[in-house]
Parts: structure tokens; sequence; C-alpha cells
């Protein structure tokens, strides 16, 4: 069975460190909040797919 969990890692990590990126280099805040919403945004989509990758490389282990 296709295991999900590579592919799907790899893309919220890459897109989690575009938006980290983008959230420490732009100034410009979201209407409604001082917090930077992309730098935050970003480091949970960061963390979530390197879990996502954790699993899949520990389930290729076993």
């Amino acid at each position: 069975m296709l295991d999900l969990r590579l592919p799907s890692g790899l893309f919220f990590a890459i897109t989690g460190v575009l938006l980290m990126v983008y959230g420490v280099t732009d100034t410009s805040r979201a209407p409604m909040t001082d917090a930077n919403v992309n730098l935050y945004a970003g480091c949970v989509m960061t963390a979530f797919g390197a879990v996502l990758l954790l699993l899949a490389f520990r389930s290729k282990k076993a």
C-alpha cells in the first residue's frame, strides 16, 4: 500500500520553511493583529512535516 507520509511530510516541510523565510523577511502583518502569522504558521507546518517524515523513515526501518 502507498505510504503518504513521505510526500505529505515533504510538502508540509518545504511549505513551512518557505513561510518561515517569508515571515522573517517581510515586515507586513495581518490586518487585525500584530502577530507574524506567516512565521507562526510556517513553524507549525515545518514541525508537522518533520513528524510525518520521522514516522515515514521510522516505518521503513521496521
